[in-house]
């Protein structure tokens, strides 16, 4: 009979010590540690334009979207982010990689088309996100890529969503948008434009919904943006440092105060998001209700002949921001001060220069035109 000798060392072992109970506080203290803990739009210091343009687009997507221009360190991603989080929650299929809209049968994916004919549709809410588009992103990344040898061999189609699919229904953030690469750009053109995303390779063709919120953000002394996508975003706002001492301090102090302690830091501002969540809400309960005059109508268009803009995309743009704007601010009619807030933001990169002119923008001049004295 043979045995198997075990080497090893008998130890004693330890009895459990009782762990210390964790507070709640504590938790949330260790939980935004590693989880990203947003600064609340709220709270962010002057920017006022930036934050309604933005707002505004939130409430009304058909405006076209914001660029957002100006130096590094004022807020510009923090806003974005923080825009999400105040808004309402959206309906979507179950399941479905495009975030597909139950009540619009006529953008359904292929996959929900199909769902719909088994009546296997299940609607869930889910919050809107922002979906981040890197300046180095390659094509296939952005507008998905299609398997040509396994579409042709199984008969599917062999599609992986990219970052388009994503978008969808969310808010589509562009940093550093004036350093895109051409082909993502013109993606980006052909989506804005038909508010789908299509793939064809070798005769093959894909298409998807791509409604989203475009937000880009640049620093001028990077570069410009290309021509064709400035014209497609409608509205345009310039951010700079702010120079009031006392805002300065406040937002040292509040920076302060979300580093060392975001949890408390957001409780202190939830009121005040909790007003906007609700402002925006009502906002777009109320714009279907909204119509502009004839008289808006003239008001909008002597604008534009007196700023000299290409075509008559401005003039849309202004009639849809200025209703938006009129909504969000609780009134049952466009004013004029609405139709002057909506062109501040519509017309700065829509101006026609003449070569080696620098014309800017003036704000006298439009309220002038809009008064009748000029």
């Amino acid at each position: 009979m043979s045995f198997t000798n075990i080497a090893g060392t008998i130890r004693e072992v330890p009895k459990p010590v009782e762990k210390k109970r964790t507070t709640f506080d504590e938790i949330q203290k260790t939980a935004t540690k590693t989880k990203r803990v947003m600064y609340p739009i709220s709270a962010i210091v002057g920017q006022e334009m930036m934050l309604r343009a933005l707002i505004l687009n939130a409430i009304n997507p058909s405006i076209g979207g914001v660029l957002v221009r100006g130096q590094k360190g004022t807020a510009k991603s923090t806003a974005v982010r923080g825009l999400a989080e105040i808004l309402p929650d959206i309906e979507v299929i179950g399941g479905c990689k495009y975030n597909c809209d139950p009540l619009d049968t006529d953008t359904f994916c292929w996959e929900c088309v199909d769902k719909q004919r088994k009546g296997q549709i299940k609607v869930e809410k889910v919050p809107m996100k922002v979906v981040d588009l890197p300046v180095g992103a390659t094509e296939d990344r952005v507008v998905g890529s299609l398997d040509i040898e396994k579409a042709v061999k199984e008969g599917t189609q062999a599609f992986e969503p990219g970052i388009l699919a994503n978008a969808n229904r969310n808010i589509l953030y562009v940093e550093e948008i004036n350093l895109l690469d051409d082909f993502v750009v013109d993606a980006l053109l052909d989506a804005a434009a038909m508010n789908v995303n299509t793939v064809e390779r070798e005769g093959i063709s894909v298409s998807h919904p791509a409604n989203f919120i475009i937000v880009g953000s640049m620093n001028p002394e990077e570069g410009e943006l290309r021509p064709q996508l400035l014209d497609r975003i409608a509205l345009q706002v310039e951010v700079e440092g702010i120079t009031d001492i006392e805002q300065r301090v406040e937002i040292i102090e509040r920076r302060n105060q979300f580093n060392n302690d975001p949890q408390e830091f957001r409780r202190d501002f939830e009121s005040e998001q909790e007003k906007l969540r609700a402002k925006i809400i009502k906002a777009k309960q109320a714009i279907g209700r909204i119509s502009a005059t004839r008289d808006n109508l003239r008001t909008i268009a002597k604008i534009c002949v007196a700023f000299n803009v290409d075509g008559h995309r401005a003039d849309i743009m202004i009639e849809r921001t200025a209703r938006t704007n009129a909504a969000y601010e609780g009134r049952e009619r466009i004013t004029n001060e609405d139709i002057i807030e909506a062109a501040e933001m519509v017309l700065p990169h829509r101006m026609r220069k003449k070569p080696f002119e620098e014309e800017e923008f003036s704000a006298e001049q439009l309220r002038a035109v809009v008064n009748g004295t000029v």
